[in-house]
C-alpha cells in the first residue's frame, strides 16, 4: 500500500496534487510520502514484537536527510556501507550504538570514523579486514564490536546483479570456514564477537530463501556458541521485495516475514536486526517526468520525457520495471495504446519501457513512475550535464523540496581549470 492516489482525477501524493508540485519544482522531480515511509517502518517493527530487535534502514535505498531524519525520530537505526553514509546517519541524529556498518571494502579511514563517532557494530567480511579493524581499534585504545557476515551459499532467485549469498558472489565468508574465521576474530586484541551477520540479496519475493539462509545460521549460532563465542545478536540483512508491476502476485508481506523470523530464530535467545532499504521506501516514492514529444517510428510511437536513465537508472541497468501512470486519470474505457517509453541521452539504454500500454499522451503532459522511492534518487548522476532530479516530501497537504535541483553555473563551477591549461 501506498499514499498515491488519484483523488478528482489528478494524482496525489497524500493530500497533495502531484501536478501542483511539477508546477513549482518542474520535471523531472521525485516526491516522498511521509505517511507510507512511516506505514512500512512500522509493519517491520510489528513484525518483530515479542523479540529483542532492531529495524535499520538500508541507507543505500534512499538516502536524503530529510527522509532519515523522518525514519530516526520513529526509532530505527541505520545500516551504512560508506563513511559517507556514517556520517548522513550521525547527521541526521542517529546515535552510533543505532548504526551498524556494512560493506566488503571498508577503509581505515572508515573504520576510524565510525570508532571515533560510535558504532552498533562493524559487519566484517575478511579476514583482512579484521585485521586492519582490530590494528585501527587497538592503535585507538577501543574495541571493535564485530559480527562476521557468512555466505550462506542459498540462491535467492532474484536478479544476478543484487543476489549476495551464492558461493561466487563477492560478499561474506564461506559459511564452511566459519568457524576457523571466528577463531581467528576471538585472537585479535581490538575485537569483540557479538554475532553473526547475513544477507542474500534484495528484491526477494519468496521466504523460502531467507528460511534456508536463517536455519543455516541457527546451526552455526549453536556451533560457535559451543566454542566458546558470545553470539548474542543476529543481523539478518535485508532483501524483501516490493510489487513492482501492477497486478502481479505481491511479495510476501511484512508480517509474513516476520512470523518466519519468530519459528526459526525465536527460540534461540539472541536480539534481531534486519536492514530493510526497498521496502520501506520503494513505494513511498514515485519520479514525475513531463512528456517533450510523441514521436511516431517506424511500427512504434515513442513517448520521449525529460526524465533519463541518469535520474531512474534502474530499467537500464536491471531491466527493471515500474508502473508509469499519467498525473490526469484517463476517463473510464479509454482505450490504451503501446508507447517505447524512452528519455533524451544519447544512448538506446535511455528507455524505460518498450511497447507499454498507456491512455493517449501529449506534450506537456505528465507521468509517474511508481515504486521509485529506493535507488532512485540516490543513484542519479549527472550524466550529459543533466542537473541532479530534485527531491520532495510530502506530510498531509504540505511539501517541501529537501533536495533543489542545482543550476548549470553551480554544475560547472564544481570543475577547476589548472593554471597550465
Amino acid at each position: 500500500m501506498d499514499h498515491f492516489l488519484y483523488k478528482d482525477g489528478v494524482l496525489h501524493a497524500e493530500d497533495v496534487p502531484l501536478a501542483e508540485i511539477a508546477a513549482q519544482v518542474g520535471t523531472p522531480f521525485y516526491c516522498y510520502s511521509t505517511a507510507t515511509l512511516e506505514r512500512h517502518f512500522r509493519l517491520f517493527d510489528e513484525a518483530l514484537e515479542g523479540l529483542d530487535h532492531l529495524v535499520c534502514f538500508a541507507m543505500k535505498a534512499a538516502s536524503n536527510q530529510a527522509i532519515l531524519t523522518f525514519l530516526a525520530g520513529l526509532g530505527a537505526g541505520m545500516d551504512v556501507v560508506s563513511g559517507g553514509e556514517y556520517a548522513r546517519a550521525r547527521a541526521a541524529g542517529v546515535p552510533g550504538e543505532r548504526i551498524v556498518f556494512s560493506g566488503v571494502g571498508k577503509t581505515r579511514s572508515e573504520m576510524r570514523m565510525a570508532l571515533e563517532g560510535g558504532i552498533r557494530q562493524f559487519n566484517v567480511e575478511s579476514e583482512p579486514e579484521m585485521e586492519a579493524l582490530s590494528a585501527i581499534a587497538s592503535e585507538m585504545g577501543v574495541i571493535a564490536p564485530i559480527t562476521v557476515r557468512v555466505n550462506p551459499d542459498v540462491d535467492a532467485k532474484t536478479h544476478a546483479k543484487i543476489a549476495t549469498g551464492k558461493a561466487e558472489n563477492k560478499f561474506g565468508i564461506p559459511i564452511s570456514r566459519a568457524r576457523e574465521v571466528y577463531a581467528h576474530a576471538a585472537r585479535l586484541p581490538g575485537l569483540k564477537v557479538v554475532g553473526i551477520d547475513v544477507h542474500i540479496g534484495s528484491q526477494l519475493t519468496d521466504l523460502e530463501p531467507f528460511r534456508q539462509a536463517y536455519r543455516k545460521v541457527a546451526d552455526l549460532t549453536r556451533t560457535l556458541r559451543a566454542d566458546g563465542h558470545d553470539i548474542s545478536r543476529l543481523d539478518l540483512g535485508g532483501g524483501l521485495g516490493i510489487p513492482y508491476e501492477h497486478g502481479n502476485s505481491a511479495p510476501p508481506l511484512p508480517v509474513e516475514y516476520g512470523r518466519m523470523i519468530h519459528e526459526e530464530l525465536g527460540d534461540i535467545g539472541c536480539e534481531i536486526e534486519i536492514e530493510p532499504g526497498r521496502l520501506i521506501a520503494g513505494n513511498a516514492g514515485v519520479m514525475v517526468a513531463g512528456v517533450i514529444y510523441v514521436k511516431s517510428g517506424e511500427g512504434r510511437d515513442f513517448l520521449i520525457l525529460d526524465g533519463a536513465m541518469n535520474d531512474l537508472i534502474r530499467p537500464a541497468m536491471y531491466d527493471a520495471h515500474h508502473d508509469i501512470v499519467p498525473l490526469n486519470e484517463p476517463a473510464p474505457g479509454v482505450e490504451k495504446r503501446p508507447y517505447d517509453v524512452v528519455g533524451p541521452v544519447c544512448e538506446t539504454g535511455d528507455t524505460f519501457a518498450r511497447a507499454r500500454q498507456l491512455p493517449p499522451l501529449e506534450a506537456g503532459d505528465a507521468v509517474a513512475f511508481r515504486g521509485a522511492g529506493a535507488y532512485g534518487a540516490v543513484m542519479a548522476s549527472e550524466y550529459n550535464t543533466r542537473p541532479l532530479v530534485p527531491e520532495v516530501l510530502v506530510k498531509g497537504d504540505q511539501f517541501a523540496v529537501i533536495r533543489s535541483r542545482p543550476t548549470f553555473d553551480e554544475m560547472i563551477n564544481r570543475d577547476t581549470i589548472p593554471p597550465w591549461v
